[in-house]
């Protein structure tokens, strides 16, 4: 009697195969997690009373990055803020001086 162990070979190899992409996804999703919630937290925050204090100083710089939906409907803006647009940083993000602060708010 002999025995075909090719069903289960081809059977195993093909869950392999399907469980891949759902193995890669879920690496790629667990990777960006942990990095984005790294970087969020080296990120300096400003009260609003510090950002009063220092509303219009020459090494402050506050970027306004609302869409342009909500920049629209926005009635509050702050004052001496720059608006530049979210959908297209490389336009204007090699323009920042280096030497400055820079305030950037979405809300």
């Amino acid at each position: 009697m002999k025995l075909n162990f090719n069903y289960t070979n081809r059977k195993e190899t093909f869950m392999k195969r399907a469980a891949y992409p759902f193995i890669c996804a879920y690496v790629v999703a667990l990777l960006f997690v942990l990095l984005k919630s790294s970087y969020a937290g080296d990120v300096p925050r400003i009260t609003k009373e510090e950002l009063k204090k220092k509303l219009c100083a020459p090494e402050l710089i506050i970027l306004d990055v609302r869409t342009n939906k909500s920049w629209d409907k926005g009635i509050q803006k702050i004052k001496c803020s720059k608006r530049v647009d979210p959908d297209n940083i490389s336009s204007w993000v090699g323009t920042l001086p280096k030497d400055k602060e820079l305030v950037l708010y979405c809300a």
